[in-house]
C-alpha cells in the first residue's frame, strides 16, 4: 500500500536541539509552501538564516514558562499534532477550540547522552531531561498517517528529494519515519534510566533496557557468508566498541571476541604483560621486566596457534616491541597507546589491525554480562573476584616462594581460559595451556602435550607449576601432572574426592592450594 493522507497538509512545526542543516532544510520547507512554527532557540537560528517562521506562544497564546520548561505542553500544538483530519468529532473540536492542523513535526531532543558523557553535575543533568520534545514526538509518531515526524536530521535530504518530486510522502515512508521516532524515544529515555541504574545498588531489574547504537558494519560474522555489525553502548561505558583503530583492515566478528578476551587478560597485571588469543583463548601468556621480552616468551608457548593471532598489551608498544610484532603474522595489536615511531615501524604490515583503548573503564553496566539464547538474554554478574580472603594449602608441604610467585600467575590466566582450563606456568610465563576439552585430565594431556611438542621445558624453567579453573574429581589428573615434573598445584577444591587428590599429592611430594573459587569460562 503506498497511500497517504487526503490531503498533505502544510504547517510545520520544528523545535531541535540538534540544529546541523536545520536553516537549509526549513528553507526548502518554506520554498515548498509550508507555514513554519518554531519555539525559542530554533525560532532565532530560523530568523538569523533569513526563514520567516511563527513562534509557538502566537499559536498557543501562551508564553514560555519555568525556564523553558513548559513551552509545547498546549492543546492547540497536541491537538494540531493528534488530530485526525478525515474524523468529524476531532474536526467539531478543532473548529471550537481554534486548533490549527499540524502536519510536520521537525523535533529531536536535548543531548542529555552527550552531557551525561561529559559527567555533568547532576542538577545540570536533570535539565537536559527533554519532556515536551519526547511528547511531540510520540504524538506526531502515533498519527504517521497524517503527520511527517522527523528525529533525525540524516533524514532531511531524502525527505526533501520525495516532497519536491511527488509533493508528498507515501504510507511506509510515513511509518519508517514513525519507527525512527519511537527508536529515538525509547533511546533517550533508557539513556536516563541507564543513568540512575548507575546511581542505585546493581540488582536484577524486573524489565532491562539496553541502549545500543548501530557503530559499523563489520566484514562479516563467525563465517564469511554471515553478516556481522557492531552496536555500542554509550562512550560513557568505554570499552572494546569504543576502541581508536589505528590502521588496518576492518573488524570482523572474530575479530571483536579475541581482541576482548586479549584484553581483559592483559589488564588483569600489573607487570608487562602480553596476551595472545586465538579463539578467545589464550595460547601465550607473559609478564616481564619489558613488552618485547613479554611478547617473545608469550609467542614461543605456543608459536603454531600465535600465527594469526591477536595480541594484547597492558602498556604503550614501544619501537623494540614493535620491530619483533612486525617480524609476524597477527591480526590485530591492541594496547593503551602506540609509540609514534611504533606506528612507522608497523605501517609497513598494513593489513594488521592496530587499536588503542583506555586501560581502566568505568561503567554502570561493568558489572553484568549479557549472552544470548533463543528467545531470550541470560544476564550474570561479572566475575571480577580472583582472590579469596585466604589461600589454604593443604598438602604436608608449602609452596616456596618461587612456587607461590608461579601459582598465583597462572591462576590468574587461567580464569581466562575456555573451560576445562589447566594451565602449565614457570615464574610469570605460560608454557602449556589445555581448554576447552570434556574433561580436565584431557585438558591437562594437551598442555604437556603442547610442552612436549616444541621442547618448551628446559632445566632452568623450575618449579613448575600447575593451575585449574575447576577442582580434580579425581585423582588421575595429580598422578599425571607429577609424573610431567609439576611440584606445585592451585585449584578450586570442593570435589567429594578431595582427600584422595591431596593424599596423591602428598604421596608425590606435591604442594596443592585451594582457593574456594571457580573460575569457569564457557
Amino acid at each position: 500500500m503506498t497511500t497517504t493522507a487526503a490531503v498533505m497538509n502544510k504547517t510545520a512545526l520544528i523545535s531541535v536541539s540538534n540544529k546541523i542543516d536545520l536553516a537549509p532544510f526549513a528553507g526548502a520547507l518554506e520554498d515548498l509552501g509550508f507555514d513554519l512554527i518554531a519555539t525559542g532557540k530554533t525560532a532565532g537560528e530560523l530568523s538569523g538564516a533569513g526563514v520567516a517562521a511563527r513562534s509557538v506562544d502566537s499559536l498557543t497564546g501562551f508564553p514560555e514558562i519555568l525556564g523553558g520548561r513548559v513551552k509545547t505542553l498546549h492543546p492547540k500544538i497536541l491537538g494540531g499534532i493528534l488530530a485526525s483530519p478525515t474524523d468529524a468529532g476531532h474536526r467539531r473540536d478543532m473548529n471550537q477550540h481554534g486548533i490549527e492542523e499540524i502536519g510536520l513535526v521537525c523535533v529531536n531532543l536535548y543531548p542529555f547522552e552527550e552531557m551525561m558523557e561529559a559527567r555533568e553535575e547532576e542538577d545540570l543533568l536533570r535539565e537536559f531531561i527533554d519532556i515536551g520534545g519526547v511528547t511531540l514526538l510520540r504524538a506526531a509518531a502515533k498519527n504517521y498517517p497524517n503527520v511527517i515526524v522527523i528525529s533525525d536530521p540524516k533524514d532531511y535530504p531524502w525527505i526533501l528529494e520525495k516532497l519536491k518530486s511527488t509533493g508528498d510522502l507515501s504510507l511506509e515512508d510515513r511509518r519508517l519515519l514513525a519507527y525512527k521516532a519511537f527508536e529515538h524515544t525509547a533511546n533517550y529515555d533508557a539513556a536516563i534510566a541507564s543513568y540512575f541504574r548507575g546511581h542505585v545498588p546493581a540488582t536484577f531489574p524486573e524489565s532491562l533496557t539496553l541502549r545500543l547504537k548501530k557503530s559499523e558494519d563489520l566484514r562479516y560474522g563467525e563465517n564469511p557468508h554471515q553478516k556481522a555489525a557492531l552496536y555500542a553502548l554509550p562512550k560513557v561505558h568505554g570499552g572494546l566498541a569504543h576502541a581508536r583503530a589505528l590502521q588496518g583492515k576492518q573488524l570482523s566478528f572474530n575479530n571483536y571476541l579475541d581482541l576482548e578476551a586479549a584484553w581483559n587478560l592483559v589488564k588483569s597485571f600489573d607487570g608487562a604483560a602480553c596476551a595472545i588469543v586465538k579463539h578467545t583463548s589464550p595460547c601465550g601468556v607473559s609478564v616481564s621486566e619489558n613488552l618485547v621480552t613479554a611478547f617473545r616468551e608469550a609467542y614461543e608457548a605456543d608459536s603454531v596457534s600465535a600465527f594469526g593471532g591477536i595480541v594484547g598489551f597492558n602498556r604503550e608498544v614501544d619501537p623494540e616491541t614493535a620491530e619483533e610484532l612486525s617480524k609476524y603474522f597477527l591480526e590485530c595489536v591492541v594496547a593503551p597507546e602506540f609509540h609514534s615511531k611504533s606506528l612507522e615501524i608497523l605501517k609497513a604490515k598494513k593489513n594488521v589491525r592496530l587499536l588503542t583503548m583506555r586501560l581502566r573503564e568505568v561503567s554502570p553496566l561493568a558489572d553484568f554480562d549479557y549472552r544470548t539464547i533463543s528467545g531470550g538474554l541470560l544476564v550474570q554478574e561479572k566475575n571480577t573476584r580472583l582472590w579469596p580472603s585466604e589461600l589454604r594449602t593443604m598438602t604436608r608441604r608449602e609452596p616456596t616462594e618461587k612456587e607461590w610467585t608461579s601459582l598465583k600467575f597462572a591462576w590468574t590466566v587461567t580464569k581466562h581460559v575456555k573451560s576445562n582450563a589447566v594451565v602449565l606456568a614457570y615464574d610469570h610465563r605460560i608454557l602449556g595451556i589445555g581448554s576447552g576439552q570434556t574433561s580436565r585430565v584431557d585438558s591437562l594431556k594437551t598442555a604437556i602435550w603442547k610442552i612436549r611438542d616444541r621442547k618448551m621445558i628446559a632445566t632452568s624453567m623450575s618449579p613448575l607449576v600447575l593451575a585449574s579453573d575447576g577442582f580434580f574429581p579425581f585423582a588421575d589428573s595429580i598422578l599425571e601432572a607429577a609424573s610431567f615434573g609439576v611440584s606445585a598445584i592451585i585449584q578450586p577444591g570442593g570435589s567429594i574426592r578431595d582427600e584422595e587428590t591431596i593424599t596423591s599429592a602428598n604421596e608425590k611430594g606435591l604442594a596443592m592450594v585451594f582457593t574456594g573459587i571457580r573460575h569457569f569460562l564457557h
